[in-house]
């Protein structure tokens, strides 16, 4: 594997069971979740932007992309915001999401648009472009009546779904 990082696993079963029930992400009932368990990364590497997610309950779990061009400039909440909106693209939309990400600054900028009416624009919004075509998702998720829960994990620290994700950023982004 390149990076340097192991490859983090959930088992359930046997004497690694007590560790994972321990979690932040299993007290929140996560790794028994119902729906999409699903973590984000966003990343700027030596000037290259990248974003992806790791699913914990897919097969074809893993998808990341290149992000961003001069005019977005190289704002840290762009990636993670391409990240957040790769998983909802690939989640249906009555499917149940549980979105872990590492960074509270995409909990803030999609925070501050939930419940806020008709009259409220993006205009002037940093990453307006993006952040409007995950809240449209969101918007038809929430009208479907589909529950979309964002969590913040800690980075680095073993959470399997967002070691996948940093290492789907690693191994793409060189």
């Amino acid at each position: 594997m390149s990076g340097g990082k192991d490859e983090c696993q959930v088992r359930l079963k046997g004497k690694e069971r007590d560790y994972w029930m321990g979690t932040k992400i299993d007290m929140l009932a996560g790794y028994g979740f119902q729906g999409q368990v699903t973590a984000g990364e966003g990343s700027d590497q030596k000037g290259k932007m990248g974003a992806g997610y790791d699913n914990l309950r897919r097969k074809k779990k893993k998808q990341q992309c290149k992000v961003g061009r001069e005019e977005e400039g190289s704002s840290s909440n762009w990636p993670e915001l391409a990240a957040c909106l790769l998983a909802l693209r690939d989640t249906l939309i009555v499917e149940l999401l549980l979105y872990l990400c590492d960074t509270e600054s995409l909990l803030k900028a999609v925070n501050r648009w939930i419940g806020q009416g008709g009259k409220t624009t993006l205009y002037g919004a940093p990453d307006a472009d993006i952040l409007a075509a995950a809240i449209e998702i969101l918007r038809k998720r929430i009208t479907a009546g589909t529950a979309t829960f964002l969590v913040k994990v800690k980075a680095h620290r073993g959470e399997p779904a967002n070691e996948g994700a940093d290492f789907v950023i690693l191994a793409d982004i060189d």
